[in-house]
């Protein structure tokens, strides 16, 4: 394995203020964040994702502990000299509507121009590249105020990448997205740490695609400590469940979501096959009624008829039996069943 390109080791977070005795966020951090993986920073609103990235980035100081960029603490470094090893990329919105697209990615070029801020031809290579590599070449002429939200967070990280850093900390980059963007941004990170070698952290509260993107998640728990690993194997463990552990919400580890608890309404016999019988299963969970795989008594049995092009279900409920066009008027009529 690489020599890591970030670490913290026994990390304290937080603030200080004037004349008050620090604020806490969290303590006794510690993680590593290695070159060639795309880790994702997850946590319930309040642990302090943002803060340790300010933190990791040298923006405020940590309360105890260290930050080592490469091998440097990072708050030692001088700023070029930071700026030339890390990136950041926050949720600020860009309203400069005077900047191109290409404009504003070339200012990532600014820790390695001089004080005219003119470009060399070896600048203009690698912001073209940064530019092909996010996907973002044909909007280059385009003003910032013309661009999508998706479009805007490409140049964002196109700016970030042409500082050719060893590390990137984005923070929530899919914020605001929909999720075909939120997928593509997700798709884009992760191939610049396969392709370009980036070491890149993003927190994010999108937990379904962390899941399935990251090469490794770091749990942050309110107070700490800091979890880190394969997603599986947090999963496993059941770190990721303690971490987002909070009344009427739970981590289903079958099926890797996070599903609403709600009372249950009793037992219903399902039968039938594909998709069609996968989804009114989650409709009939949904509702909160458990659906057991074995027999034994229960509140009413359903068939699911058909294909996945026209479905149908048969229900038989108090001893009498009723056909539904819908998963809706199924729902409906078992509640009604109910009183």
């Amino acid at each position: 394995m690489p020599d890591p390109a970030l670490t913290a080791r026994d990390l304290t977070i937080g603030y200080v203020a004037p004349r008050r005795a620090p604020t806490v966020v969290a303590e006794r951090l510690a993680a590593a964040l290695y070159p060639g993986e795309l880790v994702c920073l997850a946590g319930p609103n309040g642990a302090g994702k943002s803060t340790l990235l300010r933190t990791l980035a040298g923006m405020q100081p940590a309360l105890a502990g260290e930050v080592r960029l490469g091998g440097d603490e990072v708050t030692a470094l001088e700023p070029r000299e930071r700026a030339r090893r890390m990136s950041v990329v926050l949720t600020d919105r860009v309203e400069d509507g005077h900047l191109t697209a290409y404009a504003l990615a070339a200012l990532g070029r600014h820790p390695y121009t001089d004080w005219t801020g003119r470009l060399s031809a070896h600048d203009e290579a690698v912001v073209r590249w940064a530019m092909e590599a996010v996907g973002a070449k044909p909007l280059a002429a385009r003003p910032i105020s013309e661009l999508s939200d998706g479009e805007r967070q490409k140049i964002m990280i196109a700016r970030a990448l042409a500082q050719e850093p060893l590390v990137m900390l984005l923070d929530e980059p899919t914020a605001f997205l929909d999720l075909p963007n939120r997928v593509e941004i997700m798709r884009v990170l992760r191939a610049l740490t396969r392709q370009a070698g980036r070491a890149i952290l993003l927190s994010t509260h999108d937990l379904d695609l962390a899941l399935r993107s990251a090469d490794r998640l770091w749990l942050l728990p309110r107070g700490g400590p800091l979890h880190a690993g394969a997603p599986e194997d947090l999963v496993l463990s059941g770190a990721l469940e303690a971490t987002f552990h909070s009344e009427g919400i739970a981590f289903d580890r079958q099926t890797g979501t996070f599903a609403i608890v709600t009372a249950r309404a009793g037992c219903v016999a399902l039968s039938g096959e594909g998709v069609p019988a996968l989804w009114t299963r989650r409709a009939l969970e949904r509702e909160g009624y458990r659906v057991p795989d074995g027999n034994g008594e229960v509140l009413a049995r359903v068939e699911v008829l058909g294909g996945e092009g026209s479905p149908r279900w048969r229900c038989a409920v108090g001893g009498v039996v009723s056909v539904y066009d819908s998963l809706h008027a199924l729902l409906a009529a078992l509640r009604a069943a109910q009183g």
